[in-house]
C-alpha cells in the first residue's frame, strides 16, 4: 500500500487557473471537477480549478496534503450492465477561504485567464443579507462573496468587456442563476458600486439558471481497502458517484465554444429553456420515486434496490412510468423513453442502498407537486385515472397511518399534516377517511372531491 502522502506526488500538469469554485463538498468533487478533468483529457480547455471553501475556518487539511488530488469512483448500473470504473482528479490547484485571508481572495478576480464560477452552496446559500454593508469587511453569504469579487475583476480590468465571467450556480433551487444575480446586483446596490459596474455586470457577466443531477453518496467508508488496493493510493478525498450524469445549462449559444463537454460525450447541455427538463425531472424521476414509496413499503419493503429486484414492484415502476406519466407529458416521446430507461438503470443502482423512509419526507408535498398533476393531466387527455398512480394514492393515505401490521412507520411531515393524519385515521368508515383526505385544501391545493370519480377510484384501492 502506498502511503497517504504519494497521492500527492502524482504529477500534473500546471494549468491557468480557468474555474473558481464555491464549496468543497462532494457534489461537485463528483459532480463538475470530475467532468472539468474530462475536459482537460480530451479537449483544449487547459484551466484548472480553485475552490473557495464556503463554511468552516480552516482548510481541511486532506486537501493540502494529497496535492489536491483525488478519485471519483464511478459505479452503477448502466445500459444493461454493471459500472465500476475509477477516475484520478488533478485539476484543482488549491483551496482557500476569503475569512482566513479575504486580500488573497479578492486578488483571485484580477487574474485575466478566469472564465468560470461554479456553485453549490446548499440551497439556503443563494441569500441577500442587508447586515453586510462594508464590503471591505469579508461578507457572510455567499452572493456577497461574489458581489465584492466581480466588483475587484471590474475595477483591476477596467471594466473589459472581454473579461466578463460565466456563472454557473449548482444549487438545486429553480432559477438559481436569476436569483444569485439578483443578490448580487442588490449588494452592489447596498454597497453603492458605481452604475458602470452594474452595466459591465449585466452584459459582460452570464448568470446560468441550471439543473444538475447525479447521486454522489461521498467518500467509501465502508470498503476503502478495496479502494485503496485498486488505486494503490491512500485516498481520504476519495468520492462516489453513480454513472448517471446531467448538467442543463440555460446559457448563452457562445458557451458550448468554451465549455466543449459535446466533444466528450458527456451528458451535458447549453438550452434555451430548462423547464422541458425540470419537468421530465419532477415527474419522471421524482414522481416514480415518491409513488414508489408508500406501494413498496407497505408490502415490506425496504429500499428502492429491493424494489427493484421484486418482481412485482420492478414491474408497476416500469408501466407506472412508460403507461401514465409519460403520456402526460407534453415532450418528445423518444427523449422521454430513454431518459426513463436512464431512470431504471439508476434505480437498479446494487452500490446505492436509499431508504424509502428516507424518500418519504414530506410525502404529501412530494406527491401534490410530482405526482397529482400526472394524475390530473392523464386523467384530461385520455379520460380516465391513472390506476398504478391511484393505486399510490390510496396507499399513501395509509401509509400515513403511521403504522402496518401494527409495526411503527417513522412519519416524517410538518406537524399540521401529521396531526390531521392523527385525527383522520380515528375515523373507521374508510370512506370517510377518503373524503376527508381528498377535501384538505391544505394538502393538495384544492378540494379533490370536486374532480367527478377521483374519490370512488381511489376507495377502489384503498378497500382492496
Amino acid at each position: 500500500m502506498t502511503n497517504l502522502d504519494s497521492i500527492s506526488l502524482v504529477q500534473k500538469k500546471n494549468r491557468p487557473v480557468k474555474v473558481l469554485q464555491f464549496g468543497t463538498g462532494n457534489f461537485l468533487r463528483g459532480f463538475a471537477d470530475w467532468m472539468i478533468e474530462i475536459l482537460n483529457q480530451k479537449t483544449d480547455f487547459d484551466g484548472s480549478i480553485h475552490i473557495i471553501q464556503s463554511h468552516g475556518k480552516s482548510i481541511p487539511e486532506d486537501f493540502v496534503k494529497q496535492n489536491y488530488n483525488y478519485h471519483v469512483f464511478v459505479r452503477g448500473f448502466q445500459n444493461g450492465k454493471i459500472i465500476d470504473e475509477q477516475k484520478l482528479i488533478t485539476s484543482i490547484c488549491g483551496v482557500s477561504n476569503p475569512n482566513l485571508d479575504y486580500g488573497f481572495y479578492l486578488d483571485l478576480a484580477k487574474n485575466p485567464d478566469l472564465q468560470f464560477i461554479i456553485s453549490n452552496t446548499t440551497e439556503a446559500g443563494i441569500v441577500f443579507d442587508e447586515k453586510d454593508t462594508d464590503p471591505k469587511n469579508v461578507p457572510t453569504t455567499f452572493p456577497g462573496k461574489l458581489a465584492a469579487l466581480l466588483f475587484e475583476r471590474f475595477t483591476f480590468l477596467e471594466g473589459n468587456k472581454k473579461k466578463g465571467l460565466t456563472i454557473l450556480p449548482c444549487e438545486l433551487i429553480e432559477n438559481n442563476g436569476d436569483k444569485l444575480k439578483e443578490c448580487v446586483m442588490r449588494y452592489a446596490a447596498l454597497w453603492n458600486f458605481r452604475q458602470e459596474f452594474l452595466d459591465w455586470l449585466d452584459t459582460t457577466c452570464s448568470f446560468c439558471n441550471t439543473l444538475v443531477d447525479r447521486i454522489v453518496p461521498g467518500y467509501p467508508k465502508e470498503n476503502f481497502e478495496d479502494f485503496e488496493n485498486k488505486t494503490g493510493f491512500s485516498d481520504h478525498l476519495a468520492v462516489v458517484a453513480e454513472p448517471y450524469h446531467f448538467w442543463a445549462i440555460e446559457g448563452p449559444e457562445a458557451l458550448r465554444a468554451i465549455f466543449q463537454t459535446e466533444k466528450t460525450g458527456l451528458n451535458v447541455h447549453v438550452v434555451n429553456n430548462l423547464q422541458p427538463y425540470r419537468l421530465r425531472k419532477v415527474r419522471i424521476l421524482n414522481g416514480a420515486h415518491t409513488a414508489m414509496v408508500p406501494v413498496a413499503y407497505l408490502r415490506g419493503i425496504r429500499t428502492v434496490r429491493e424494489a427493484m429486484e421484486d418482481p412485482e414492484i420492478s414491474t408497476y415502476i416500469s408501466e407506472t412510468i412508460y403507461n401514465e406519466i409519460i403520456p402526460a407529458l407534453d415532450l418528445p416521446k423518444e427523449g422521454l423513453e430513454q431518459f426513463a430507461a436512464e431512470v431504471l438503470d439508476r434505480f437498479r443502482n446494487p452500490f446505492i442502498r436509499h431508504e424509502l423512509i428516507s424518500i418519504s419526507l414530506n410525502s404529501i408535498s412530494k406527491f401534490r407537486v410530482r405526482v397529482l398533476p400526472t394524475i390530473l393531466e392523464y386523467h384530461s387527455r385520455i379520460g380516465q385515472f391513472p390506476e398504478n398512480l391511484i393505486r399510490s394514492f390510496a396507499d399513501l393515505i395509509r401509509f400515513y397511518k403511521g403504522d402496518i401490521n401494527g409495526e411503527s412507520i417513522p412519519l416524517k411531515d410538518e406537524p399540521a399534516v401529521l396531526e390531521f393524519f392523527e385525527k383522520v385515521w380515528k375515523k373507521e368508515n374508510h370512506e370517510e377517511i377518503v373524503e376527508r383526505v381528498l377535501a384538505n385544501e391544505y394538502l393538495w391545493g384544492m378540494d379533490l372531491n370536486q374532480i367527478p370519480r377521483l374519490g370512488a377510484k381511489v376507495n377502489h384501492f384503498f378497500k382492496n
